[in-house]
């Protein structure tokens, strides 16, 4: 499969690095949700997704390793035309390509590092965060930094019977909580730095981990992608002639090769076929959900200002438990609606059946809108 965003030569635009980068996130939100659904019929299911970032890290292993073996590009990078190359090769803007661009086996493993196993720690360590975040909001709610302390070197008080492994645990959680978001933000930092640099032709690498490789990501020509099926091809055949013992069991661990190919060819054309399904069904039901919740998603109206005193009127006394009129504490306290300010029954009863008013800000009111305040029973 090929999908060309445009652009010329052999250098891929920001469009088409940017939609290789994103695919593996679609990918894993598409798996975890397709999960989810058959859950729901298959309990057995939810045990993947209790170990959600190891599943789909073992996923992407098999898939960045066959891919980066057999077409020296990542997963997502072949899928959109894409090949991986050294550096220090002279890269041209014709069709002709050299025969010595292949990857190195240590950029290939290296490669798997940085797609696979990095994604992974980083995942963990925005879990551990999260926890510890959740742990310090809830002791700040409840009024508990007494008890846990949430220094990153610090032992809480609780812990101090604990065993040595899980006071070591805990702490290192701790310290990995306290560092996770200054690593996030350099990260986050130098990935818009290149890309930005990327953007305006300033670099040719698209991210810090192809410029610790040594590797540039090109467009594959039409030639290259003949030599790369015929090199799988090639490739597959050496692994069938490999292949000893007598000739009834040569044929059944070709067949079994056979089918662990196909299975991988099927998985990368299922899966991208997977990840446009969930896309367009996101943005499908995510549409009519805004049009379906619109009117209750804007936020509730600031409450109205306080009325103002009437020069004529009867002043605030400084404390606000006593009665204006009477100038002692309230009894049975009671709300004149029309202002909102509080008095004694008995006084603001007699008050309105003589003068028909607020006696602060003056404005008209009857008994009728006298309300009893009922938060001191």
């Amino acid at each position: 499969m090929l999908f060309q965003v445009g652009g010329q030569g052999s250098r891929p635009t920001f469009f088409e690095m940017a939609a290789a980068q994103q695919l593996p996130a679609s990918l894993r939100a598409a798996l975890t949700y397709s999960i989810g659904v058959l859950a729901l019929r298959r309990p057995f299911l939810h045990k993947l997704l209790d170990f959600e970032d190891e599943s789909f890290a073992l996923l992407m292993l098999v898939l960045e390793s066959h891919t980066l073996r057999t077409t020296d590009a990542s997963f997502s990078e072949s899928l959109y035309g894409l090949r991986r190359r050294p550096a220090n090769i002279a890269l041209k803007n014709d069709d002709a390509t050299t025969s010595n661009t292949a990857l190195r086996r240590r950029q290939r493993v290296l490669s798997v590092l940085f797609l696979v196993v990095l994604p992974y720690l980083k995942s963990k360590l925005h879990s551990i965060y999260n926890r510890e975040r959740e742990a310090r909001l809830q002791a700040t709610l409840w009024g508990d930094e007494t008890e846990h302390d949430y220094s990153p070197v610090s032992v809480p008080t609780s812990d101090a019977g604990a065993p040595v492994t899980t006071r070591v645990t805990k702490r290192v959680q701790r310290i990995l909580g306290f560092c996770y978001p200054w690593l996030h933000a350099s990260a986050e930092g130098l990935q818009f730095a290149y890309q930005l640099l990327y953007l305006l032709d300033a670099t040719g690498y698209y991210s810090l981990a192809l410029h610790a490789l040594g590797i540039h990501v090109c467009r594959a020509t039409g030639q290259e992608l003949m030599d790369t099926s015929s090199r799988i091809s090639k490739m597959r055949n050496r692994e069938r002639e490999r292949l000893r013992g007598p000739q009834w069991l040569k044929t059944l661990q070709g067949a079994l090769l056979s089918c662990t190919y196909t299975v991988l060819d099927y998985a990368q054309t299922g899966l991208i076929a997977a990840v446009f399904f969930f896309k367009m069904m996101e943005w499908w039901y995510q549409s009519a959900e805004e049009r379906m919740s619109a009117p209750t998603v804007y936020p509730p109206p600031p409450p109205p200002p306080p009325p103002k005193v009437a020069k004529e009127g009867i002043p605030l006394p400084p404390d606000r438990t006593i009665c204006p009129l009477c100038s002692q504490k309230r009894a049975n306290p009671s709300v004149v609606t029309v202002s909102g300010f509080v008095f004694c029954y008995a006084c603001i009863f007699k008050y309105i059946t003589q003068y028909k008013r607020c006696p602060i800000t003056l404005m008209p009111s009857t008994v009728d809108q006298i309300r009893r305040l009922f938060h001191d029973v």
